[in-house]
């Protein structure tokens, strides 16, 4: 065993606490250079502010489900981003705005909008991660995404070194993507997101998710039904973290469904013609959606599937 994961093992000492194994859903990660905990949004802003004024490299690291950090760790500052809660900041008669901190853990804010019957974000169920990270990658499952229901981004402009506030139709949402991916500029404090008062859940879109309600595609049903039912459908497929399980253990679901136009969707399933009707579901302006886990075990890499 070598030095570093020796230590991992044994996480007891306060000098552990910069280990980033830690702060991770995978439980991988080395040192930290420096570590600062920020439990607010000016925290958050005063510690990448610190680091950049010493020269030193940051991560910012909210939940851990969306990284793979390695036994060499970090060598830079990492910031953890330990803000919570929400707050209503406009509502009317049929919706609700609430502005919610980067660190507020994902799935217990889902949970508080089913619970107070708000309609929008219930078919996220068990998604792991802050609410920070969700509109990054333009978070979604089971016929939802954030795109959706994101009004405004608070962010910290590292460039500027400005805090600055984005819209939603200013933040480039496409499918699983945003003007924040693969961009370091934007530090997310705050997300704001506008929900519909409402004790039934949106249309159910997704077929899978359908059957399993027991109902047509395009049906609602109670927000509570909606949740239990994305819940038990991803523990089925081991997507909902268990700290007591580590084959939960994972960095989610990584792959994104290619998009296909209708002439390339008609050639895959000509070619595929043997082996079933491929999972598909239609996209604006003609595209097709096709599933990625589908085209994988077709491919001969099927659930469970070990390399040499």
């Amino acid at each position: 065993m070598s030095d570093v994961s020796a230590q991992r093992t044994a996480l007891t000492e306060p000098a552990d606490a910069r280990f980033l194994a830690r702060y991770t859903t995978l439980r991988l990660g080395g040192v930290a250079g420096r570590l600062a905990v920020a439990t607010t949004a000016e925290e958050i802003v005063q510690n990448v502010r610190e680091a950049e004024g010493r020269a030193e490299q940051v991560l910012i690291l909210a939940g851990g489900s969306n990284v793979v950090i390695g036994d060499i760790g970090f060598p830079g500052t990492v910031v953890l981003v330990r803000s919570r809660g929400y707050r209503v900041v406009a509502e009317d008669a049929d919706t609700v705005t609430i502005r919610v901190e980067a660190g507020e853990p994902w799935d217990d804010l889902v949970a508080t909008t089913v619970g107070n019957g708000w309609s929008g974000l219930e078919c996220l169920s068990g998604i792991p991660g802050s609410a920070g990270a969700t509109p990054i990658q333009n978070v979604g499952a089971y016929g939802q995404e954030v795109a959706e229901t994101v009004t405004a981004v608070q962010v910290y402009d590292r460039h500027h070194g400005t805090v600055d506030e984005i819209g939603g139709a200013d933040c480039g949402f496409a499918y699983r993507s945003s003007i924040f991916r693969f961009s370091d500029r934007w530090v997310v404090l705050a997300v704001d997101f506008r929900l519909t008062r409402s004790p039934l859940s949106g249309p159910v879109r997704y077929a899978e998710l359908a059957r399993a309600l027991g109902v047509e595609v395009g049906e609602r049903v109670p927000l509570d039904r909606a949740r239990a039912a994305v819940l038990t459908l991803r523990a089925g497929k081991g997507m909902v973290l268990d700290a007591d399980d580590p084959d939960t253990w994972s960095v989610g679901s990584f792959f994104t469904n290619p998009i296909l136009d209708q002439a390339g969707y008609d050639l895959l399933r000509e070619r595929a013609a043997d082996l079933g009707e491929p999972p598909a579901w239609p996209g604006t302006g003609g595209v097709v959606k096709v599933s990625a886990a589908w085209l994988i075990d077709r491919a001969g890499f099927g659930r469970g599937y070990r390399g040499a």
